[in-house]
């Protein structure tokens, strides 16, 4: 059998009033992606934790009741996966925004600004991962954004040098890769999409930073990597930035040096040759093998076939099967039943 994981976000369930870029105008290209998470905190009130941890719950249902086997949770409480996690850091200013340019020119966003140097507040992922732990017995990965992603979406008004920015993000990072050891946390997980779109970047740097973001992280921990090659702005979106499938490649063999147990890749937007598992002998793949943007579901056999492709280049024991990123953009009842037919094709593995 082939294991299988989420990578990310979930569709939230309708009682969370939590605003993410998966449903705001624009969806992920949206011009305010940071604009009302905070009214939506203080209107939840005293009740805002008791309603994450339900929504949190019925994430890890769905993930269960499909077979998932490493769910995550479901980044319930995010307005999207990078701007959650700079709210919990200092030198990040949310109330005077800067207007950037992103994705090689695709839009323009009003986003928070690095004014001061950037430093851990305090633990805040070591709780998140405890809400959800308790809701499951399986081992719950929690995710966080990577520094090179950090400071593309992010406007920086006090480094001027993306190598010092992304070392301090990155021990601020490492304090949570810590903290979330020490409470139990088994499967850690940095997004770094950047990487893939910013190759020459990831090797002058990023790879160093990502090191120092994993620093003294113990054995037993499962080191894992996200790198998706761009995220559509709606579903069944066609033609949007996706980096050159080329990165993976340069690449691999960097990644196979470091540290990183298991690198995340893209496979079902858009087909990889799958020779490229060959330059991975020690690391472990969890393989991209539905979309998350296409409203399409893929067929079991169609997995399978595609997973069945994977095994001539790698070994079933380090090979992983999940989605090529979040699922924010399904809604709830695709994304149910594309994971349902992700984990019948896994399993069929003997």
């Amino acid at each position: 059998m082939i294991k299988t994981t989420c990578i990310g976000a979930y569709p939230k369930p309708g009682f969370v009033a939590l605003p993410d870029w998966f449903t705001t105008s624009g969806g992920t290209d949206t011009s305010d992606p940071t604009k009302w998470w905070a009214d939506a905190m203080v209107a939840m009130g005293n009740e805002a934790e008791d309603i994450i941890s339900k929504g949190v719950a019925e994430v890890l249902a769905d993930q269960e009741h499909a077979g998932i086997d490493i769910p995550t949770d479901g980044e319930v409480p995010r307005e999207n996966y990078i701007h959650y996690h700079c709210r919990h850091l200092e030198g990040i200013d949310f109330s005077n925004l800067t207007e950037k340019t992103l994705r090689n020119g695709a839009y323009v966003a009003r986003l928070p600004t690095i004014r001061q140097p950037v430093r851990a507040k305090g633990s805040f992922l070591a709780h998140d991962w405890r809400r959800a732990q308790k809701l499951t017995r399986r081992q719950v990965k929690i995710t966080m954004p990577g520094p090179m992603t950090i400071g593309d979406t992010t406007a920086d008004a006090y480094y001027d040098d993306p190598r010092l920015r992304g070392a301090d993000l990155a021990d601020a990072l490492n304090r949570e890769v810590l903290d979330l050891a020490e409470a139990g946390c088994r499967h850690i997980q940095i997004d770094e999409p950047l990487f893939a779109r910013k190759p020459a970047d990831a090797l002058d740097f990023g790879f160093e930073h990502l090191e120092r973001a994993f620093h003294k992280c113990p054995t037993g921990v499962v080191r894992t990597v996200h790198m998706c090659c761009g995220y559509p702005d709606r579903l069944d979106s066609v033609d949007y930035p996706k980096a050159d499938r080329q990165s993976y490649i340069d690449l691999a063999g960097t990644i196979e040096d470091a540290s990183i147990d298991a690198i995340s890749l893209e496979d079902a937007h858009r087909h990889n040759d799958l020779k490229l598992l060959e330059h991975f002998e020690r690391t472990t793949v969890i393989l991209g093998v539905v979309a998350i943007a296409k409203s399409e579901v893929e067929p079991v056999e169609v997995i399978r076939d595609r997973l069945q492709t994977a095994l001539m280049h790698i070994d079933a024991e380090r090979l992983l099967a999940a989605p090529d990123c979040g699922l924010g953009l399904l809604g709830q009842d695709l994304a149910r039943h594309k994971l349902a037919n992700l984990c019948e094709a896994a399993q069929s593995f003997g």
